[in-house]
Order: C-alpha cells, then sequence, then structure tokens
C-alpha cells in the first residue's frame, strides 16, 4: 500500500510540473509594425516603403506592408486588417489627410498607436507626425521660379489630391512665395499626384493658355507628365517638381526640368520605423519629426 501511495505521489508532482512547463507565458516575439502606404505605383512611396523595411531589419521588428491604392476604403481596410493581426503600431501614410480619420480612430479604439508619414492626419490620435517641411519646400520652388523668371511672369500649378496635407501645404508656401512678385498663376488644376494625368489636365491648360512661363507641379510625377505635354507642344517653359525622384533627377540632369525639391522618403520611412520602436518600448517621442529638404537643380 506504501508504495502505491509513492508510485501516486510520484505521478501527482510529474503531472504538476508538466502542467506548470505548458502554461509558461512565451517569450515576446519581434514587434510587429504595419505600414499602410497611399500607393506603391508612385516610385516616392516605393522609396519610403523601402527605407523602413530596411530599418526594420537593422532592428529586427517585422513589417508588414498594405497598399491603399490611393482609395481611402482601400485604407480603412487595409488599417482593419492591421488590427485583426494584432500589429503593436501603425504607421499610414494617408490617401487624403480628412477621411484616413476614421482609420486613425479605429486603431485608437483598438489601443494600437498611430504615426502617420509625409501626410497628416486631420482628427484620430497620433502619436507622431514625420515630414518634410512642405510649407518650406512649396516657398523654395516659387522663390526659384521668381528667380528664374526675374520676378514677372505666367505660371501654372499643378495640384496633388485634393484633401492631402502636402498638397495642401505645398501650395500654401509656394503661393506665399510668388505673392512678393509679380508672377500671376494663370491655371491651377489638380492632377492628382499622377504622371498620366498630369500630362493630360497640362495638354488642356496649353490648349486655353497661350502665355506660360513656368510650371509648379506638387510632385514629380504630375511635373514629369507636364514635360511631355510641353515637348510634344514644342514651347519652352520651366517646370518644377517635388520629390526628387530618379526619374525627376534624370529630367533635371538632361534639362527637361529645371528644378525639383528634394525630399528623403527613405529617411521618412526609418525614421518611422525607429519611432515605432520607441513608443512601442514606451519611450517619449517628439510630435512632429522633420526631414530636411533641398532644392535640384542642373
Amino acid at each position: 500500500m506504501k508504495k502505491v501511495f509513492v508510485l501516486l505521489l510520484v505521478l501527482i508532482m510529474a503531472f504538476g510540473m508538466f502542467g506548470c512547463s505548458s502554461t509558461k507565458t512565451p517569450a515576446k516575439a519581434s514587434p510587429t509594425i504595419g505600414l499602410v502606404v497611399s500607393t506603391l505605383n508612385n516610385p516616392f512611396f516605393v522609396d519610403m516603403k523601402d527605407g523602413a523595411q530596411a530599418k526594420a531589419d537593422e532592428l529586427g521588428a517585422k513589417l508588414i506592408v498594405l497598399d491603399s491604392q490611393d482609395n481611402a476604403a482601400t485604407e480603412m481596410s487595409n488599417v482593419e486588417d492591421l488590427i485583426t493581426q494584432g500589429v503593436d503600431l501603425i504607421m499610414i501614410n494617408p490617401t487624403d489627410s480628412d477621411a484616413v480619420g476614421n482609420a486613425v480612430k479605429a486603431a485608437n479604439d483598438a489601443s494600437i498607436p498611430v504615426i502617420t508619414l509625409d501626410r497628416s492626419a486631420n482628427s484620430g490620435e497620433v502619436v507622431s507626425h514625420i515630414a518634410s517641411d512642405n510649407v518650406a519646400g512649396g516657398k523654395m520652388a516659387g522663390e526659384f521660379i521668381i528667380e528664374k523668371l526675374g520676378g514677372v511672369g505666367n505660371v501654372v500649378e499643378l495640384e496633388g489630391i485634393p484633401g492631402a496635407s502636402a498638397a495642401r501645404e505645398r501650395g500654401q508656401g509656394f503661393n506665399a512665395a510668388i505673392a512678393t512678385s509679380k508672377i500671376v498663376v494663370v491655371a491651377k488644376q489638380t492632377a492628382n499626384f499622377d504622371r498620366a494625368e498630369g500630362l493630360s489636365v497640362m495638354e488642356n491648360i496649353l490648349q486655353s493658355q497661350p502665355a506660360i512661363d513656368a510650371v509648379f507641379a506638387h510632385n514629380d510625377e504630375m511635373a514629369l507628365g507636364a514635360v511631355e505635354a510641353i515637348k510634344a507642344s514644342g514651347r519652352s517653359i520651366i517646370v518644377v517638381g517635388f520629390d526628387a525622384t530618379a526619374d525627376a533627377l534624370a529630367a533635371v540632369k538632361a534639362g527637361d526640368m529645371a528644378a525639383t525639391v528634394q525630399q528623403l522618403p527613405k529617411e521618412i520611412g526609418g525614421n518611422g520605423v525607429a519611432t515605432a520602436m520607441k513608443v512601442i518600448a514606451g519611450e517619449k517621442v517628439d510630435a512632429y519629426i522633420p526631414v530636411k529638404l533641398a532644392l535640384i537643380t542642373k
């Protein structure tokens, strides 16, 4: 009877040890960060994504990248997907600064911190916004055009996606700069940050405006579309873009574009991940983290 009791005691202890070992909380895996990009059809945002991925690899984080295809509904769906996956933080490059508010609030409700990249959110709680000073960049472009035209002339402004903070701020800086000169904006129209639309819109403006001295486009894709239209028309017009993408830099070097305002999209993406890791670790971060700008000319 004693032997049976001892055997039972041994079995109970063994079972207890097994039960304890099976309920231990596993060590937390690498942080998972979601990145919702407005569109991966634009090389600027591809560079941003690459910069984020490189930093995530360096810091040992898992990065999930989703493309919103310039659609606010898709953006919302992407954020909901990341919430379902239980990511530690979501970085959003908004399609539209107003529309993204619902997506930000959904992440807020799920207690997932949000960082915005390049474009801001007009509502919802964001722990940090990482971007270039778009107002300063627009002013830089305006001052360059003033210098090239001697302070007098007719200019076309190709605007980005209506509602995007980057478009609004670049236009604000540009128009503030030329307000000090005798330069007149003879046409202002959105081409939605798209090269094909930039071409189409510029073709129409060239037909309706006989005197154009310069074009300021809110991004390089629209600027490059405008360059195609101008070349086909045989007219000589200064074109200034924004972003300093590889194609734009090649166009500046070739003399097809006069200048482009250089942002550093890889740095924006990389800074986003570095900041995300600090937030996840419980560190305090700045509400706005600026990324430097420069004017690139031939």
